[in-house]
């Protein structure tokens, strides 16, 4: 049973949009140029959610081996393997979620390649079996700062782009509706924003575990209305827990962050362990990766070209140790977990020595857990359970 109210109401948010899907529609990437889209008149889709989905309904052990007889390694992101194995299979979780026969088909397909270099090969998959147009756009990879020159690259390619979609759809973009879906895509992600901060409280209303659930919407309705009264209500739910002292783990004794992508098949029993610990992973990389401050209505362009390119997975080293700085310090954080993704590469930021960089600079106490996004043959239950209640006790022993 769901502990919050806005896990019940999203449900029926989910419903009206994946039923509401309609030509004209786009497929795009998650951190993708949405605002774009909408205000050119598609109806947006968003692949990886349905990974997500294949994930957590642990449907994916089904179709990552139909992705990899057709050559797509087991090495590569699971998300992909999942979804072009489930298309392969003719399966698809929104059948039984939504009714939906298959994944909707589309008139256009953009990607961008600020998370990783997957979602090209993945959705130019998707364009040959659908004869489909695909739009790429390309930012520089890896930065520390985004610079001027950065920017006007990517609004380039935003302006290639629109030129596409405005042949589609047979018209021009009109410049008050892209201002109108920016404004309401800054609104609902200071609104996701705000309702995560909660968790700065003692004790924390939600965790991290929460907040996966919780920001579907705002992935995939960004830029509408819908998006905006989903966490207006939702934001006050959580304020309104945070001030009357209500606990997502009762007895809270230890405050964790969450480096890395979910384990979508895990959810539940992670999140057992670590309320059984009496711990509360409160923040993460992964739920804030939705909060975008530098969208500006006013400058609608260069402000999507600044957002998507600045986002974490796409920061060199130094931007992102200080960024976790920042975090231990704003949430009050005990310990940070490291998910070292085997199939996501570009959201495993344990590798090149950011956690002990982190533990020499901060003292904080850092885990590296194995596993993946989708595929569970890259993670232990006990192993992870082991590793978890050990590195609780030590953050304990170290508190006493």
């Amino acid at each position: 049973m769901a502990r919050l109210q806005s896990q019940v109401r999203m449900k029926d948010v989910l419903r009206d949009y994946f039923t509401g899907l309609a030509s004209p529609l786009a497929w795009c990437t998650s951190v993708g140029p949405a605002e774009l889209l909408r205000a050119l008149g598609f109806q947006v889709y968003f692949p990886e959610n349905h990974g997500a989905m294949l994930g957590a309904s642990r449907a994916a052990h089904k179709h990552i081996p139909r992705a990899n007889n057709e050559g797509y390694s087991n090495e590569i992101c699971s998300y992909l393997t999942s979804d072009i194995g489930a298309w392969l299979n003719r399966e698809t979780p929104l059948t039984a979620a939504y009714g939906l026969p298959s994944v909707p088909r589309p008139d256009l397909i953009v990607f961008n390649t600020n998370q990783c270099r997957e979602v090209a090969e993945w959705f130019n998959y998707f364009g040959r079996q659908f004869s489909c147009p695909v739009v790429g756009v390309y930012p520089p990879r890896h930065v520390e700062e985004v610079t001027r020159a950065d920017v006007d690259n990517v609004v380039s390619q935003f302006r290639n782009l629109i030129a596409v979609g405005e042949q589609i759809i047979g018209r021009e973009l009109d410049p008050q509706r892209l201002r109108e879906a920016v404004r309401l895509s800054r609104e609902a992600s200071q609104l996701w924003k705000e309702l995560l901060e909660t968790a700065r409280t003692h004790p924390a209303p939600l965790t991290f575990f929460d907040g996966t659930i919780l920001m579907a919407p705002v992935v995939m309705l960004r830029g509408t209305e819908a998006c905006v009264e989903f966490y207006r209500a939702a934001r006050a739910e959580l304020q309104a827990l945070a001030a009357h002292g209500d606990a997502a783990v009762p007895g809270e004794q230890a405050r964790l962050y969450w480096e890395g992508m979910p384990i979508w098949g895990r959810l539940r029993s992670l999140a057992e362990i670590f309320s059984g610990c009496r711990s509360s992973v409160v923040a993460s990389t992964y739920c804030n990766s939705w909060v975008f401050d530098d969208f500006d209505s006013d400058n609608p362009l260069e402000s999507l070209a600044i957002a998507y390119t600045q986002i974490f997975i796409n920061r060199g080293e130094n931007f992102k140790l200080s960024y976790l700085k920042r975090m231990i310090e704003d949430y009050a954080i005990d310990g940070m977990l490291f998910h070292d993704s085997k199939t996501c590469f570009n959201n495993s930021n344990n590798r090149f020595g950011l956690p002990q960089r982190l533990q020499q600079e901060t003292g904080i106490s850092t885990l590296v857990i194995d596993g993946d996004l989708n595929d569970l043959r890259f993670f232990s239950d006990e192993r992870a359970r082991t590793k978890i209640e050990t590195f609780v006790e030590q953050l304990s022993a170290r508190a006493v």
